[in-house]
This record gives structure tokens, C-alpha cells and sequence, in this order.
């Protein structure tokens, strides 16, 4: 019963991670061109998005840990697509490879690899994303950009369905902690980056969970969790928080090297 209790209340804390969400929130964002962001992906449950996600090799997606859930397992990743309307290109998921140390109340480590059930091939409408040096660390009021599916409120009344991509800038993490200290959350977690949110109208939101926080083609972040209502016409009072890439570089290269978890 306790159990069930903590998930309640975290899946309404954590509205950017949003994990049972149709889609995901895409504030203040533009729709996204066609020949741009080949690498995102769809991942999916059986009859539905439920996160973002990136490719990172030839048959593994990279994106968030809190988005595996064992009540709505994660079926599929669709690539190859901008709109979810179309079916793109499919594949099964073999293997979830959450971080070991991954801890959902505390959204430490939170990052997973989808070993994917066939390699994807590259071309005119899918890529790859490069991963970012290792400890790169961004400075304050860089720019980078995030993109998902669906809402652009907290309503369904504005889901989409087309790629939607927003620039944001990164937040000090002084300052991120700060104004994180007294929430849901004991601390701010080790190996994060704060970009968007913050006193803008521009950020992620609850379902985009796992999409890449792009720096320099890069993908520099994964998103974590953010602000808990989202609106194109408020102001955002908290800084989105996405895990540090880079800081997962050996972790993440094992993985590819061994083929799996």
C-alpha cells in the first residue's frame, strides 16, 4: 500500500517526467523541419507514446530510467518520423538497461539504454546523435535545445502529434539548486544539468521524459524532471533538470561494447 502511495504521488510531483502522459510538452516550441533532429525517437508501450528517447548506435536508444515502468511495459521505439501519425520505422525492444544505480524517488541516475530487436539503418530520415566528451560541462546561459511530442499546455486539448523543438539556456547549478532546496526532491541530484524553466516561458515537460537536451549536435542531457504545471502563458518557476550525458560515458560505452546489459 505504501508503495503504491509513493508512486501516486511522485507520478503528480513529477509531471515532467510525466511517464503515463499521451505525448509530451513542448513550451513555447516550433514545430520541428522535417530534415532535422533525425535521431529522436518514439518509445512506446504497446498502444501508445509514453517518452522521448535518442539514437545513439545502431540498435540502442538512449533515454530516461523512471520511464520504465512494469505496469505499462515499454514495447517498441518508433524512428524515421516526425509526426506520430505515421508509422516510421518500428523496432521491438530486447533489453531495458536502467542504470544499477538508478533511484526513482530521488531521480538519481536517471538513464536507460533500449537495446533495440534489429540494427536501424541510417539514412535520409534517421541519424544518429553523437555522444559529448567526456565531463563536458556546460556553462550558464548556454544555448541548447529540447524537443518532444504532444501537449503544448496542461491540456489535452493541445496535444500534437508533430515533433515540436524549443531552445532553452542552461541554468547555473547553484542556482538550480537553490531554487530546487525545499521541494519534492532531498537535493538536487549529482551529475545533472539545468537548462530552461527558470522565469521563461520555454522548457520541457511532463512526457518528454528521455528526449535529448541537444548542445553542439550533441546530445549533451537527458530529461529528468521539471516543472509541475507548464503553460504558454506562464512563467516556469523551477529549472528543468536533465542528467548529465557525459558523466555516464563508461557506463554507457560498456554497454554498447558488450552489445547489451
Amino acid at each position: 500500500m505504501m508503495r503504491a502511495l509513493q508512486k501516486f504521488l511522485l507520478f503528480h510531483a513529477l509531471t515532467c517526467l510525466g511517464r503515463n502522459a499521451l505525448g509530451s510538452e513542448i513550451i513555447h516550441g516550433q514545430i520541428a523541419p522535417r530534415n532535422q533532429m533525425l535521431y529522436m525517437a518514439s518509445v512506446q508501450t504497446r498502444d501508445r507514446h509514453v517518452c522521448g528517447g535518442s539514437l545513439i548506435s545502431k540498435n540502442f536508444v538512449l533515454t530516461a530510467a523512471h520511464c520504465d515502468d512494469d505496469d505499462y511495459p515499454l514495447v517498441r521505439v518508433v524512428l524515421g518520423t516526425h509526426d506520430l501519425r505515421k508509422t516510421g520505422t518500428v523496432r521491438n525492444i530486447v533489453q531495458r538497461c536502467k542504470h544499477p544505480d538508478f533511484r526513482h524517488r530521488t531521480a538519481e541516475n536517471d538513464i536507460m539504454l533500449l537495446k533495440l530487436s534489429q540494427s536501424v539503418p541510417v539514412g535520409r530520415t534517421i541519424r544518429r546523435i553523437p555522444l559529448p566528451p567526456p565531463n563536458m560541462n556546460l556553462r550558464p546561459n548556454q544555448l541548447c535545445h529540447v524537443a518532444g511530442w504532444g501537449w503544448t499546455e496542461d491540456s489535452d486539448k493541445h496535444s500534437v502529434d508533430d515533433l515540436r523543438v524549443v531552445n532553452v539556456s542552461v541554468v547555473n547549478r547553484n542556482v538550480c539548486r537553490r531554487q530546487w532546496r525545499n521541494t519534492w526532491i532531498p537535493r538536487l541530484p549529482a551529475n545533472v544539468i539545468c537548462a530552461g524553466g527558470y522565469g521563461t516561458f520555454k522548457g520541457s515537460c511532463k512526457g518528454d521524459s528521455g528526449g535529448p537536451l541537444v548542445y553542439n549536435g550533441m546530445a549533451a542531457g537527458v530529461v529528468s524532471f521539471g516543472n509541475r504545471l507548464c503553460s504558454d502563458n506562464n512563467k516556469q518557476d523551477l529549472p528543468n533538470v536533465y542528467t548529465d550525458v557525459s558523466k555516464f560515458l563508461p557506463w554507457i560505452n560498456n554497454i554498447l561494447s558488450h552489445n547489451g546489459c
